[in-house]
Parts: C-alpha cells; sequence; structure tokens
C-alpha cells in the first residue's frame, strides 16, 4: 500500500510541473493559417503586406515585351553608306562632305576670349579649284556661301579677265577679336568662323585685281560691282568700299543673317 500511494504522489507532481502549453512559434499578423509568411519586400526594402505584393504581381502584364529594348540599334545601311562616303571624301581632302572644297578638318576651336571660338572648324585651301593666298578657318556654312559665291558669281564675272579666276587674294579669316578691333565693341563675326575678307584677285595669266584700285578703275569698276552684288545672297553681311573706311581695300563677307534679310553696302 505504502509502495502505490508513492506511485500516485509522484505521477501527480509531474503533472503539476508539466508545461501548459506547447511552445509553438505564434504566426504574425496578416500571416497565412499554415503559420507561413509570404510576404514581399518593396523598392525601399520595407516589409509588404501579402495583399499588396498579390495586387503588385497581378498589375504586371505577363507575355508582353518591353516597348524599348536597352540593345543598342544596328546602324542602317544608308548610315553606313554615308559614313563610308565621308571618309572617302575626307581621305581626298575634302571637307563638309564637298570635294570641290579642299581643305582640313579642325573640329573644335575655342576661343581665347568669351564669344570667340567655332563648334566645328574647317581649314579651307581651295574652293571649286580657285586657291585661297592663306588657307582659312571658318566654319561649314561660311565654306558652303563662298562657294557658292565663286561658282555663281566670281568664276562667271572674270571669265573675260586675263585667262579667268586662278586665286583669292585673303586678307582676313577666323581671329577672336572685335568689330573693326575697337575696344568694347561687339565680338567680330570673324571670331566665330563664319568671316572672310577678300582684297584681290589673282587670274590666269599672273596680273592682279585689287579692290583698293579695282573698285574706281574704269576698266574693273563694273566687275568689281558685280562682284560685290552677288555675294548678298549667299552671305547675310556683305560690306566693301562705299560702306565705310575700313572695308575701302576689301570685300568683307560674313554668314551672319538679319530679318530685315542681307546687309549689303
Amino acid at each position: 500500500m505504502k509502495t502505490l500511494a508513492f506511485l500516485f504522489t509522484f505521477l501527480a507532481g509531474v503533472a503539476v510541473a508539466a508545461p501548459e502549453a506547447v511552445k509553438r512559434p505564434v504566426g504574425r499578423p496578416g500571416s497565412t493559417a499554415s503559420g507561413s509568411l509570404p510576404l514581399a519586400l518593396d523598392g525601399s526594402g520595407a516589409i509588404e503586406a501579402p495583399e499588396r505584393a498579390a495586387a503588385t504581381k497581378a498589375a504586371l502584364p505577363t507575355g508582353i515585351a518591353p516597348k524599348t529594348s536597352l540593345r543598342p540599334k544596328m546602324r542602317t545601311r544608308a548610315v553606313k553608306r554615308l559614313a563610308r562616303k565621308q571618309r572617302k571624301l575626307r581621305a581626298k581632302g575634302a571637307v563638309c562632305g564637298d570635294l570641290d572644297l579642299q581643305g582640313e578638318v579642325l573640329g573644335p576651336k575655342p576661343g581665347r576670349i568669351s564669344g570667340c571660338g567655332v563648334a566645328q572648324a574647317v581649314r579651307v585651301r581651295s574652293v571649286s579649284g580657285v586657291s585661297l593666298s592663306q588657307r582659312s578657318v571658318m566654319d561649314c556654312d561660311t565654306a558652303r556661301a563662298l562657294k557658292s559665291w565663286v561658282d555663281n558669281t566670281a568664276k562667271p564675272a572674270l571669265q573675260k579677265n586675263g585667262g579667268g579666276l586662278k586665286s583669292l587674294r585673303v586678307a582676313a579669316h577666323y581671329a577672336c577679336r572685335t568689330r573693326n578691333n575697337k575696344k568694347g565693341a561687339r565680338i567680330s563675326e570673324h571670331g566665330k568662323g563664319r568671316a572672310i575678307d577678300i582684297s584681290g584677285f589673282q587670274l590666269r595669266d599672273g596680273s592682279t585685281i585689287t579692290v583698293l584700285k579695282g573698285w574706281t578703275a574704269r576698266e574693273t569698276s563694273q566687275v568689281m560691282r558685280r562682284l560685290h552684288r552677288g555675294a548678298c545672297g549667299p552671305f547675310g553681311t556683305v560690306l566693301g568700299p562705299n560702306a565705310d573706311s575700313h572695308h575701302r581695300d576689301h570685300f568683307h563677307f560674313d554668314t551672319a543673317r538679319y530679318r530685315s534679310g542681307t546687309y549689303c553696302r
């Protein structure tokens, strides 16, 4: 009897010492019934509720490729042909994509003072077979304007004089300076690579007609005025001996444009 009483007393003590409940992990609010946590991370790294994650997933289109690709586009055949043409032209000494404009590409030419400089400069040595007395720096717009004037005015005007035009005597081209070199004046178009000054015309027989003497000489005055007038159009500004004392010995051509049209004096 004592043995049985001791046994019952021992079993009762074990039952009292047992834990009241199993220590299982308690699910967080918003967890599934199975106790797992199908939570997602948003762009900031914070925990996203299951409802938000499901809504985000549903908003994404399925089976649709992005409209734009991050891969670089292949160059078209036309672009490749143009690139090859430009390389061939440069190999032959052409600038501005024109074989009639011979020289070299300089690229960006910064100025020493504010307002000067040329974004894409070229140095021209000849235009439509007519050489320049000095290689002249300018932009392509000015080079093309010079070609237009040479082809449509200068060559035809001088074709009966001394066997025709051989060379242009260049008095000035690119120079980082103010207008007429006056202190405090605005930057000249020369300082932007948009101007060229022509002081004379060398002919194929070796003779030269200068603006200084040719403007008033009886045998050349009409030709000189034709040369001056023909530049009004290809160029935005044309100045000659009648403009002022600064231009009595040369023609000034530049490609500045005005609302009122070409300024021609």
